[in-house]
């Protein structure tokens, strides 16, 4: 089988699909704007098309693929669109706000998810109100603890921000005490129109000098292209990690794809191009030479961004696409 390698032999064997650019949250790090102009429904891809699509990229190695957003679950096609990528040879995996977790969780099971990963930037409710610009915080919390108990692997995907939350690392940690949760730490990231600043991130060499003065942590092995690295307290339940894409990038092991909720692929988070591969699927043009290409175009690191010192040029060649546009 041919393999979809790069110019620097990175085997590329992860797919993330977006299922739609709409959110029922206005996080302020990813859709800061209440107003938005989101996608018209006849730009998605089909849930045939996303099937159709996703069957070429694993006859050449795909063996994940990941379902996100915006936030897959407001998709009304969801249900159809993970019972048709069941059907593939593909561990899914899923990343959600947790808001409709309950709702849909007979066809978690159904499809064979096992692992949910869920944004949830605060144990504090009315931070979470202010962080998320609505009020559910008690309903995902409910369904975080629903999912466990369901025997789902759950992943907390926890944004840090100096400033905003960067003070409940302690307690985030100390929920893995009594909890089988894994949380995941990520990095604040620049994405159009959300104010990045570099004094706002909060760098897992910080995160790891406040956890070690509470607790001793032992570091785990990670796996082959992990984007986080792991650890975890003696005798806990559950695991911590620390996704450092500013301070330690991690492009060096990277696998993954990204393909929007329009059909567009990008080789990386932080690409400033994009390959129409919706467009020229329904024109019914064979659609892997272009898949082809965009991987053998991916940079060596952060999608040939400058580095994240230089603020005012990395800012000038974002993508104009905002992080709700592209997929988590």
């Amino acid at each position: 089988m041919e393999q979809l390698q790069d110019n620097f032999g990175r085997v590329h064997d992860y797919l993330r699909i977006s299922l739609t650019d709409k959110c029922n949250l206005r996080c302020i790090y990813c859709m800061p704007n209440e107003h938005y102009d989101f996608m018209r429904n006849e730009h998605l891809m089909s849930p045939e098309e996303i099937e159709s699509i996703a069957r070429i990229f694993v006859a050449y190695g795909v063996k994940r693929i990941r379902l996100t957003g915006g936030e897959p679950l407001v998709r009304k096609a969801f249900p159809e669109i993970l019972e048709r990528l069941s059907k593939l040879p593909v561990k899914l995996a899923l990343t959600t706000n947790g808001i409709f977790a309950d709702k849909y969780i007979n066809q978690f099971k159904a499809a064979g998810l096992k692992s949910v990963n869920i944004s949830f930037d605060t144990l504090q409710p009315e931070r979470f109100k202010a962080l998320s610009q609505r009020d559910h915080y008690t309903r995902v919390w409910d369904n975080v603890q629903l999912l466990m108990d369901e025997g789902f692997k759950v992943k907390l995907n926890v944004v840090v921000m100096k400033g905003k939350n960067s003070d409940e690392v302690i307690d985030f940690v100390a929920l893995t005490q009594h909890l089988p949760i894994h949380v995941r730490f990520i990095e604040f990231m620049p994405f159009d129109g959300n104010k990045w600043e570099l004094e706002t991130v909060h760098t897992h060499e910080e995160m790891l000098a406040t956890i070690e003065q509470q607790y001793d942590i032992v570091k785990l092995a990670d796996k082959p292209n992990a984007t986080a690295k792991s650890y975890h307290v003696p005798d806990f339940k559950g695991t911590f990690a620390v996704i450092s894409t500013v301070s330690e990038p991690f492009c060096s092991s990277c696998n993954r794809m990204r393909l929007t909720a329009d059909g567009k692929m990008r080789n990386c988070l932080f690409a400033t191009a994009e390959t129409d591969l919706l467009t020229r699927f329904r024109k019914g043009e064979d659609i892997y030479p272009f898949i082809r290409s965009a991987v053998l175009g991916k940079a060596w690191k952060l999608g040939g961004l400058p580095e994240f010192e230089d603020h005012d040029k990395l800012m000038q060649q974002l993508s104009a696409r905002s992080m709700i546009k592209i997929g988590g």
